[in-house]
């Protein structure tokens, strides 16, 4: 699995969003490669509307419909297309809300990315909230020019043994298919990452490679 964190860049909100999400739609039919986006709230509509690869939001808020001025509602989101939200990302620390976040998520139906800047706190939401994925991010390395995969290994390694069976995606400075293989082969499921593609001058170049990477893991 490879996901693509939008952010907030201008080269991939708006309708920038709706052409990069369409780039990564066709390199995902080109290559078979599982491609995700995680867009921002305010892209989604238009982002599932042109696309059939699984769309996530950035974030949600532990809300419901109703008196919830300017929450991000789990259930709405899944009802717009949403098939999952990334929760506690290294900009948008969340961790005490986490146990009502996860809850309202869940109940909604979305899958769910717990992000966690090392392995301890990785092993500890993979314990506490079985997502379906945990992301670890050392944030220094985050939209660095240096992979996690180089940078730190070991971390991988680790966060695999302590998630036990919940899948691993690593980030932070993820940028080719080397940098996938490794992931992968020291144990991860996929990879999250961000500036990487929304930053490339050429993302559908960027993105085949990654998902060349797939492959090459051995």
């Amino acid at each position: 699995m490879i996901i693509v964190n939008f952010k907030n860049y201008e080269s991939a909100v708006g309708e920038n969003a709706v052409a990069l999400a369409k780039i990564h739609e066709v390199i995902a039919q080109e290559t078979g490669a599982p491609l995700a986006v995680a867009v921002s709230a305010f892209d989604l509509v238009q982002v599932v509307a042109a696309v059939k690869i699984p769309v996530f939001v950035q974030h949600v808020d532990a809300a419901d419909f109703g008196s919830s001025t300017g929450s991000i509602v789990p259930q709405l989101a899944k009802n717009l297309g949403a098939a999952g939200t990334l929760l506690n990302h290294s900009e948008k620390r969340v961790v005490e809300q986490l146990p009502k976040l996860v809850a309202s998520a869940k109940a909604a139906g979305l899958q769910i990315v717990i992000c966690a800047e090392n392995d301890d706190e990785a092993a500890k939401f993979a314990a506490e909230f079985s997502p379906d994925f945990v992301a670890v991010e050392p944030p220094e390395l985050i939209g660095g020019d240096i992979s996690v995969t180089s940078a730190n290994p070991e971390i991988i390694e680790n966060s695999v043994q302590k998630v036990g069976s919940t899948p691993l995606l690593v980030g932070a400075g993820v940028k080719n298919g080397t940098d996938v293989a490794t992931a992968l082969r020291l144990g991860a499921a996929g990879v999250l990452l961000a500036s990487g593609v929304t930053k490339a001058d050429d993302p559908a170049e960027v993105l085949r490679d990654l998902a060349s990477g797939l492959n090459q893991k051995n």
